[in-house]
């Protein structure tokens, strides 16, 4: 009997891969590789395809979307998706998954490999005898063992970097935001925050993703914090490191070397500064170059596609499934503000919260909110996690993998409002941040309540949360500054506490720089203030 869904692949994918499809009855499989550098030849080929598997040969823009007059789903044999129209994909319903767990290893250990090749100066010695040289005396190198490994991003990469390197015997402590104690003692690491881990590490290894607040994470301020003669390891992205303060850290001899897999241009020019340093080892982003890699990606996407095609099972989806008939008329506008209320505490936490508490009140407690869970912690992960890698459907396991606790209930009763949606996260010390927002009419969003302050402010453009003592003046100081700066303040709410403290919501018309924000904590009687800025979210 024919079978039902025809699958293309427009990219080489491993024999293992494709067996695994032509095993499955459910499937009709189109195999072209190399079909995705002829546009007008991929776009005959998906018009009556369900399935689309794809590498990074492919580039599937709205064009090709507009042409997959049938396509279900898109299945990349990797992590990155930067060669999707997922905002396009999203529209049409086609669910794009990607396989975020085929390279972990592979990388991790490439990282383990440049720290030990840069200890030893290696490929410097290599290419002396290469030379005919026999310079002994001049590659004296560094012992791993007992050494302080400082691991920047203990994420599923960083995890086995750490195991790896206990086995090296070093001593190793961590820096990650989502990282919480009781994580950190079933690793057998210590987690410390980032200036602690500038001072004291040896070796310095960095696997955290590429987002507004980790570009040049690593720079000039950092190298100052720096042991001298500290080695440093960057496979995870271009842009974490700032490659001019890298230079003249090297200089320096703060930096005694550093071992890159990444740049933030790829490929670099052949005269940049950091190629023709002697103190400087680089791979060509190899990171997950193996086979062994390319044959777990393969294997990984062809079973999604089989359970996704037998039974509808959606794994490792990087957008999220359209919401259908009533469901979608009663709970689109409150998938929006639960991942806005998850992305304002994403945006203001300063470290990963050991629990999450969520509150369903009113009418829409009717109805199954599982989605709504996922898109509040979706949103609260992903100001620190690669776009790649945390999504609606993975956010949950990926919030119990770093230790993060949650707790749903549903509360007929809404009080004030029709609808409500609370949501509290509690952190190792006792701290506690509770916010709630509504949905007035069937769209509008308002975050109504802040810290026990009653408020209606908008979730979104940009503003500034700011708290300050609660004494006359010092909003006016605020105003006048931002003034100054021609930014214009399109909306304000405060309220007070009873500890002598008051909260304020600045929204504003354009973005604000971090010198402004500088500034801004400069001014008397203000006691943070913080940025938070909403884009379009993954449910709109």
């Amino acid at each position: 009997m024919a079978a039902s869904h025809k699958v293309l692949i427009s990219d080489k994918l491993s024999e293992a891969g494709l067996a695994l499809l032509k095993a499955s009855s459910d499937i009709e499989l189109d195999y072209q590789p190399g079909l995705g550098k002829d546009i007008a030849a991929l776009k005959v080929a998906i018009a009556d395809a369900e399935g689309l598997v794809i590498r990074s040969g492919t580039t599937v823009t709205k064009e090709i979307l507009e042409a997959a007059k049938r396509l279900r789903v898109i299945g990349r044999a990797g992590i990155g998706v930067d060669n999707v129209d997922v905002a396009e994909a999203s529209r049409r319903g086609v669910i794009v998954m990607n396989t975020p767990g085929g390279n972990v290893v592979t990388t991790a250990e490439h990282a383990i490999s440049l720290m030990c090749a840069l200890a030893r100066s290696i490929p410097q010695a290599t290419a002396s005898m290469k030379a005919g040289k026999w310079e002994k005396s001049k590659f004296m190198g560094a012992e791993l063992t007992h050494k302080t490994l400082g691991v920047i991003g203990a994420g599923n990469i960083g995890k086995i970097v750490i195991d790896r390197a206990q086995g090296l015997k070093m001593q190793v402590i961590a820096f990650d935001p989502f990282l919480t104690d009781e994580l950190a003692e079933k690793l057998q690491i210590e987690r410390v925050d980032l200036d602690a881990l500038f001072a004291r590490a040896d070796f310095i290894t960095i696997h955290t993703p590429l987002t507004e607040k980790t570009r040049y994470l690593v720079n000039k301020a950092a190298f100052a914090k720096m042991k001298k003669g500290v080695f440093l390891v960057n496979a995870a992205r271009g842009g974490i490191v700032n490659e001019t303060d890298l230079v003249e850290a090297l200089g320096s001899g703060i930096v005694a070397g550093v071992a890159l897999d990444v740049f933030e241009e790829e490929p670099p020019s052949p005269e940049h500064p950091l190629l023709k340093s002697e103190k400087v080892i680089c791979t060509p982003h190899l990171g997950a170059a193996t086979a062994e890699a390319q044959e777990n990606v393969a294997l990984e996407v062809a079973e999604q596609f089989v359970d996704f095609f037998r039974d509808s099972t959606v794994r490792n989806a990087v957008n999220f499934p359209s919401l259908t008939g009533k469901l979608r008329e009663v709970l689109a506008p409150f998938q929006v503000l639960a991942e806005k209320l998850g992305h304002l505490h994403g945006q203001l936490a300063q470290e990963a919260p050991k629990e999450i508490i969520i509150e369903y009140h009113g009418d829409i407690t009717d109805y199954s909110l599982a989605t709504l869970t996922s898109m509040i912690v979706y949103g609260l992960l992903q100001p620190m996690s690669e776009p790649e890698t945390v999504n609606p459907v993975n956010a949950i396991s990926m919030a119990k993998e770093r230790g993060i606790g949650i707790v749903e209930s549903k509360i007929r009763e809404a009080g004030d409002y029709a609808n409500l949606i609370s949501v509290t996260a509690i952190f190792p010390k006792g701290k506690r941040l509770r916010m709630a927002g509504t949905v007035f009419g069937k769209s509008v969003l308002k975050l109504v309540s802040f810290d026990d302050v009653f408020l209606e402010a908008p979730l979104e453009g940009t503003s500034l949360v700011i708290y300050n003592q609660d004494r006359p003046g010092v909003i006016g100081k605020v105003g006048t500054l931002l003034g100054e700066h021609a930014i214009n303040i399109s909306g304000m709410q405060l309220g007070a506490r009873k500890d002598g403290q008051a909260i304020s919501f600045y929204a504003v018309e354009r973005d604000i720089d971090d010198a402004v924000l500088e500034s801004l904590r400069k001014i008397p009687g203000l006691l943070s203030v913080q940025k938070v800025s909403f884009t379009k979210t993954a449910a709109q």
